[in-house]
């Protein structure tokens, strides 16, 4: 079994393999992804969705940056998989060595994918991208003093972990959103000889913000500080170079998660210096991590091994190496330039509608330089109320909310020190609230300018007051409900218990309002 594409192969200590590169046979992509391709090769692009009149229309995904859909590719190459499926290790049979081995393989992707240098850098597997940054941070050896810059536009998962294990200085955002450099650099000339490490997302989940990772790499290490990048954004939409430049301006660590971007069967990964995980006690200890173990002595094993206790999850790691050669298949430029057009596309017609706001960079002049994603505000309207109707009038799945990055989107509506007080205070003592927050778009590389016209007729007609359905607030979440639901719950659109038939667009007038194709 081969995941497809060959590469030139390493072992997991960085020694190169003497195995033939190319594409073998039999284990190639049946028919080379591109962009105009690739919506086909998305699973439950189709499916349709009940609408609140009991109609049913396809559903829009515009929630990427939570979630991708799976790609077919990736389904068929682990239905093959499973035939060969065992456990990872010192198993003797076939399928445990054609498990190891696969397991290796996907670690070679990796180090390609992200353009790391196997002689520097190691790759460990774990259940998620905040999985692994908390390993990372729980890893180095912070001393009493030690700092880390973080900024405030990060995700949770790469603030909250570095808050646990030392004094975190925070590197403030413009009215924008953007990353404030300068403010950076009085942080790092401030506590040069406290600055441990500089933790900063490659892209923002909120506004799609791209930021100059090897420049603020070249930054950080002129302090002899180390770099953090969060990738779980930014990987699904540009190439990522970790070593491809002057050493200065490389990467030390970075993280992702494979459920954002087309493989989502619980693998993160992260690429960290081999050195710092050849010292100390792994944050995780069991099975698979060690070469001896007596009464009163540990021999742990070399990294990665040494940091990935227990069964590797190989299904993932399958569908994360089968992901990795579709996305080089269709290639990162080409999504990057299709995604900017869609960007550019929703700017420009959002720009048009009364009473709606976009935060971030609103210029659809300079989409090329961000990701697909945008968040907005409807004046008047809750943003749990936006993302309802979307919902229910047109089967358009969004996000709504402060994305796990409250002080990012606390930032760009400018709420007052006080009001932010107070919905802690309230919280803390269970008291039910109304949250602030936006609507966010995101786009994958399978969205079309269509789906982005159906979005912003909704959204005409919700800043007008016109829309059909009847919703009601639960007073507890905060969450609205849409009635007249032809379903009475979830359960009738799936359930582990029970088979149904797929809904499909021949079963419905195409001319309906509602089929969007």
């Amino acid at each position: 079994m081969v995941l497809g594409e060959g590469t030139e192969a390493y072992a997991s200590d960085g020694r190169q393999n003497d195995q033939p590169t190319g594409r073998p046979k039999g284990g190639a992509l049946s028919e080379r992804l591109t962009i105009s391709t690739i919506r086909d090769q998305i699973v439950g692009v189709e499916t349709l969705v009940p609408l609140f009149d009991g109609t049913h229309s396809p559903c829009i995904n515009f929630d990427n940056a939570s979630t991708t859909p799976a790609l077919k590719p990736v389904l068929d190459k682990l239905n093959e998989f499973m035939q060969w499926y065992a456990s990872v290790g010192r198993g003797a049979g076939i399928k445990s060595r054609l498990s190891t081995k696969t397991l290796e393989e996907v670690r070679e992707l990796v180090y390609r994918f992200v353009g790391a240098d196997p002689k520097r850098h190691t790759v460990i597997f774990g259940k998620n991208a905040t999985e692994v940054i908390n390993q990372l941070a729980r890893r180095i050896p912070f001393r009493s003093g030690d700092i880390v810059i973080s900024t405030a536009m990060e995700h949770h998962s790469n603030d909250l972990p570095w808050r646990a294990v030392a004094q975190v200085k925070c590197v403030e955002v413009d009215e924008r959103g953007v990353l404030d450099l300068g403010h950076l650099a009085h942080l790092l000339n401030r506590h040069a000889n406290a600055v441990r490490l500089v933790a900063v997302t490659g892209a923002s989940n909120v506004t799609g913000v791209v930021n100059p990772i090897h420049d603020i790499a070249e930054m950080a290490h002129s302090v002899g500080a180390k770099l953090c990048v969060d990738a779980a954004q930014l990987a699904p939409h540009r190439s990522i170079r970790m070593d491809d430049v002057a050493v200065e301006r490389s990467i030390d660590y970075l993280a992702f998660s494979a459920h954002k971007m087309y493989a989502p069967f619980g693998i993160g990964v992260l690429v960290g210096l081999t050195d710092l995980f050849q010292e100390g006690v792994p944050d995780h200890v069991g099975g698979g991590q060690v070469d001896l173990v007596t009464r009163d002595h540990i021999l742990w094993s070399a990294p990665p091994a040494r940091e990935e206790a227990g069964t590797p999850n190989i299904v993932g790691a399958v569908a994360l190496g089968k992901t990795i050669l579709c996305l080089q298949d269709v290639g990162l430029q080409p999504i990057a330039a299709h995604e900017a057009g869609l960007t550019q596309h929703l700017l420009g017609r959002l720009s048009r509608i009364e009473r709606i706001a976009v935060y971030g960079d609103t210029e659809a002049d300079r989409s090329a330089d961000r990701l697909g994603v945008v968040p907005f505000s409807i004046e008047g309207v809750p943003h749990e109320l936006v993302a309802a109707i979307l919902d229910g009038e047109a089967g358009i799945g969004v996000r709504d909310g402060l994305f796990c990055a409250h002080p990012y989107v606390l930032r760009l509506l400018n709420e007052p020190a006080d009001t932010v007080a107070r919905l802690s205070q309230e919280l803390g003592k269970g008291v039910p609230v109304h949250m602030p927050g936006l609507t966010r778009v995101s786009f994958g590389m399978y969205n079309t300018r269509a789906e982005v016209d159906v979005l912003v007729e909704v959204l005409e007609g919700i800043s007008r007051g016109r829309y059909e359905g009847q919703y009601t607030q639960d007073a507890r979440t905060g969450r609205f409900v849409r009635e007249g639901l032809s379903f009475r719950s979830n359960k009738e659109l799936f359930s582990l218990g029970a088979d149904f038939p797929k809904l499909r667009h021949e079963q419905y007038d195409s001319s309906h309002p509602r089929i969007r194709r």
